[in-house]
């Protein structure tokens, strides 16, 4: 008998409906749209009622890649953990094969950085999902939007959406954003590490 393959669980955060769309906290959301179109796949409802899920595989067509579940949680971003710990126990996907997409204000806008484990650093997605899972020892795909400028708050500068100057660049930002999530899933961390951490 063989062993079932292995599956990966890729969240990426966000919130749900039109009004946050554009907005810097929603990368995570842009990204897994994005994968999820290289799939060739539209998003559906899971059964759990609480996410909307893709399911395939990542690598060329005909090489079948490692098994991939694609995720939009459906609550708000602070609540988002609760769907993806869900999706998790549904597919039988340990920690340390979820992989979590967000914005990072640490890391400048066009700078990617992908890791295991960590904290949360005041991300309400992040804390969602260790609270929900009980650990921080999952991958983030953590894409750089830079501090606020001036004396903006930070909250409010999550919330919006992103300057003229950044939403051209925005589709590559996502590309590679994407490329590092199939990077991790088929080459591993050391070797996207190396790739994408610049």
């Amino acid at each position: 008998m063989t062993e079932p393959a292995e599956v990966w669980l890729v969240v990426g955060l966000g919130n749900p409906g039109p009004t946050y769309a554009g907005h810097r906290h929603n990368i995570g959301y842009l990204v897994v749209e994005e994968l999820a179109s290289r799939m060739g796949s539209p998003f559906r409802a899971h059964k759990s009622g609480r996410a909307d899920v893709v399911e395939g595989r990542f690598g060329a067509p005909g090489t079948p890649g490692p098994r991939v579940v694609l995720a939009k949680a459906r609550s708000y971003m602070n609540e988002s953990g609760g769907a993806a710990k869900a999706l998790a126990t549904f597919y039988k996907v340990p920690p340390a094969r979820v992989i979590a997409i967000h914005d990072e204000l640490d890391i400048p806008f066009g700078s990617i950085r992908v890791k295991l484990g960590g904290g949360d650093n005041g991300h309400n997605g992040l804390k969602s999902m260790r609270s929900s899972f009980g650990t921080g020892d999952f991958h983030r795909v953590r894409s750089g939007i830079g501090r606020p400028p001036g004396r903006q708050e930070v909250a409010d500068f999550v919330l919006s959406n992103y300057s003229s100057t950044e939403r051209k660049e925005l589709p590559f930002e996502v590309d590679r954003a994407a490329d590092a999530v199939e990077s991790l899933v088929v080459d591993g961390l050391e070797k996207t590490q190396q790739q994408f951490n610049s």
